[in-house]
């Protein structure tokens, strides 16, 4: 589950890192983040032959292998606001929640998240500061001052949009079907999967969605992903259905051992899963908002966020 949404529990402190936005990433910084590449290349990555994969699987996957998402029109070009007021950042993210947040071999906050947040204010050109909690104490560590911005996987949802207020989305959890790769489909359309088996989480927004547009399916749901995910290998259904970003990582892994591969284009309808993520920052805190807004858009027009996403996201979900 990417997505996430907040309660409250007691505050815990966890490390802090400050970096300035006035020069270039410092060389220990881009080795931690190369470094968690290649241990998750080199932990995770299965070469599929080409014997085992069929030609409608192989064109698919050369298709969306390193499909990123972008959203942000470039027509909507946002004016660059007034930043002079923005003297320091201090961004807040969660303890463990690879690979968006996690901490490095250095002691220091490490991810995704981090690795954005880092470059939004060398785009800003401010000094920031990352500090990890625990997901549940975030929005009432920004209530209570204790940081200026949420950049932690935090979901877009109208229970959080009444605490906060929140930037545009800078990425969104897709559905997808996967299948064992001698059964990928170029396409998923409810007329396709009349008869078949398609596996789900019970009680999911996946389920509710596919009990609603995919009605001539055979649906089996399933109590979790690990129980759903070996029922595909076993050829118990021909589909699951799920999480793309988790799906993702488990089509790349171990786990799969080698079995499967997404079949057809994501589904990203926002009434089944969600508008996005955003950063979260308090209640009219319009200067901030805007900037990052701006700085989102700069980072996505000169193509760092493109490499920042293809070095966590082997395997696009997109």
């Amino acid at each position: 589950m990417v997505y996430k949404t907040a309660g409250a529990e007691p505050l815990m402190m966890q490390p802090q890192i400050v970096f300035s936005g006035k020069g270039r990433l410092s060389a220990w910084r881009r080795s931690v983040a190369l470094l968690w590449v290649a241990l998750v290349a080199l932990l995770t990555a299965t070469p599929v032959r080409a014997a085992e994969t069929s030609p409608e699987a192989k064109a698919v996957a050369a298709a969306t292998a390193h499909a990123v998402p972008g959203f942000w029109d470039p027509r909507r070009r946002p004016e660059r606001p007034d930043l002079s007021r923005l003297t320091m950042i201090r961004f807040l993210t969660e303890v463990d929640y690879p690979p968006f947040n996690f901490t490095g071999a250095d002691g220091n906050p490490a991810g995704f998240n981090v690795d954005l947040a880092r470059a939004l204010c060398e785009e800003i050109k401010v000094t920031c500061t990352v500090q990890m909690r625990k997901f549940e104490t975030l929005l009432d560590a920004l209530a209570s001052n204790r940081g200026d911005a949420i950049i932690a996987s935090l979901a877009v949802t109208p229970q959080t949009r009444a605490k906060v207020d929140f930037t545009d989305p800078y990425y969104r959890t897709p559905a997808r079907f996967v299948a064992r790769k001698d059964a990928v489909m170029a396409e998923m359309r409810p007329e396709y999967l009349e008869g078949r088996k398609v596996g789900v989480i019970a009680g999911s927004a996946h389920e509710a969605y596919l009990k609603a547009m995919f009605t001539d399916a055979e649906l089996h749901s399933y109590p979790n992903a690990e129980v759903l995910r070996a029922a595909l290998k076993r050829g118990e259904v021909d589909f699951i259905f799920g999480d793309a970003i988790s799906l993702a990582f488990w089509i790349n892994g171990t786990d799969s051992e080698n079995c499967c591969a997404f079949s057809g284009a994501p589904f990203l309808e926002s009434r089944y899963f969600g508008e996005g993520v955003g950063i979260a920052v308090r209640k009219g805190n319009d200067t901030l908002r805007q900037a990052l807004n701006w700085a989102l858009f700069r980072l996505w027009e000169k193509g760092q966020y493109t490499d920042l996403w293809l070095r966590y996201f082997s395997v696009s979900p997109f």
